[in-house]
This record gives C-alpha cells, sequence and structure tokens, in this order.
C-alpha cells in the first residue's frame, strides 16, 4: 500500500530528487515549499509522515510544528543545514520523531521514515495490550490511556514507553533506551533520551519527584513502577 508523505522544505531540486527517489519504495511524495501552504495541506489531506525542514520562509521549522502539533500528531522528521545541538533539542522538546542534518543520503532518510512507520503500528491489524495500574497500553496500536483518558504520544514518546513497560521492574539504563530505540542517529553526549522522556512523563501526568510510572534511578536510568493488573 503507497504511503503518503508530506515534504516542507522551500529546495525545490532536493525535494524533486526525494520524490523521485522516494517514489521507487511505494512512497507518494507531496511537496510544499511554504510552510503556511503545508499547513493547510495537513488539515485537508491524510499523510503518514511529514519531512520538515528548520530553515523556512515566513515562519519557521519550529514554529511550524508547534502549529502541526495542535491539529494532529503524524510523525515528523526534522531537517536542518546547521546542525546544531541546540536545534535538535528544540526539535525533541516540540514533539519532533527524528531529526537529520543537512546534507544527508536519500537512503539514510528512507530508513528513518521506514522505521518510525513500523512503530507507529499502522501497519498492523492484530492488536496486544498491557495493563498496568492507572495505565494501558496497546503495543500493536500504539495507543496509551491514563485513569481511562487517551493520551497522544509521539512515535518517539511511545518507543521509549513501549521499552520500558515491557521490561517492568528493571532498571534500563540511557544506554540502553538508546540501543534498543529505532537506531536514531541521536547523539549519545546530548540530552535526547532525557528530553524524550521528559516529554513522555508530562504527557502521562507523571511528576519525577512523585512517579506513578517512570522513576529516575540516579547514574543509572529509568524504571517503570506501575503495577501489572
Amino acid at each position: 500500500m503507497t504511503k503518503q508523505l508530506l515534504l516542507i522544505d522551500d529546495d525545490v531540486k532536493l525535494g524533486e530528487l526525494l520524490e523521485e527517489y522516494l517514489s521507487r519504495f511505494n512512497f507518494k511524495l507531496v511537496r510544499s515549499v511554504n510552510p503556511i501552504q503545508g499547513l493547510e495541506l495537513i488539515s485537508q489531506q491524510v499523510f503518514d509522515l511529514i519531512i520538515l525542514d528548520v530553515m523556512l520562509p515566513e515562519i519557521d521549522g519550529f514554529e511550524t510544528l508547534r502549529r502541526i502539533r495542535r491539529q494532529k500528531q503524524i510523525p515528523v522528521i526534522m531537517l536542518t543545514a546547521r546542525g546544531d545541538t541546540t536545534d535538535r533539542i528544540v526539535g525533541l522538546e516540540l514533539g519532533a520523531d527524528d531529526y537529520l542534518p543537512k546534507p544527508f543520503e536519500p537512503r539514510e532518510l528512507l530508513a528513518r521514515i521506514n522505521s518510525i512507520i513500523k512503530r507507529s503500528g499502522k501497519n498492523h491489524s492484530t492488536d496486544s495490550s498491557l495493563e498496568f495500574e492507572n495505565i494501558e497500553i496497546s503495543l500493536e496500536k500504539g495507543q496509551v490511556k491514563v485513569d481511562g483518558i487517551d493520551v497522544v504520544l509521539t512515535s518517539a514518546e511511545f518507543d521509549m514507553l513501549r521499552i520500558l513497560v515491557t521490561r517492568p521492574g528493571a532498571v534500563v539504563s540511557r544506554d540502553d533506551l538508546f540501543e534498543a530505540s529505532r537506531g536514531l542517529d541521536w547523539d549519545a553526549f546530548n540530552r535526547s533520551i532525557d528530553v524524550t522522556v521528559s516529554r513522555l512523563r508530562a504527557k502521562l501526568g507523571d511528576p519525577p519527584k512523585q512517579p506513578r510510572f517512570i522513576k529516575t534511578v540516579f547514574g543509572r536510568g529509568y524504571q517503570f513502577i506501575a503495577e501489572i493488573q
């Protein structure tokens, strides 16, 4: 089944190259050189993933991502020519699922797209649910309920939760989270893992000082502490 992607980037040549390359792998790439137009497309069409440049006319990629997240939780890969660690952290804090510095090889982008879409749960028809005290997680559908209320997570956030809940009670180190995640090129020396876990906790309503679900084990990593129902 063809997957539909949206590229928001004012680099026309890059867009043409990616459209031709990704079409070989059963992806239809819709291109927008203007973020305002891109946001309109998101409200009108269904996309499996968005590729979003940081440097854009009118509004930058960060503000565009903020507006996307007000509408939908579509997976987003951000592109940047600057390669700044701060940019990467800001993007993750705003809800980006991955971050790819320019220039990049199209096959690397393809690998990341496939990885994120696979983890999104859209390719599965069966379900596998885990029930803990105050939280229910559908691993296949990528759905989470806290106190009976749906919580919408990005694929990166859900991936962190999936790793932790499948090892309940065990202390999972940052290195282990890095290795067990989607294989993203996250810099081991930046705060990407901690930022994602922090965002996850905020959405779960799980304050670090009085955790119900995720406990920080200082100097070691994180531990999922909710009791199995």
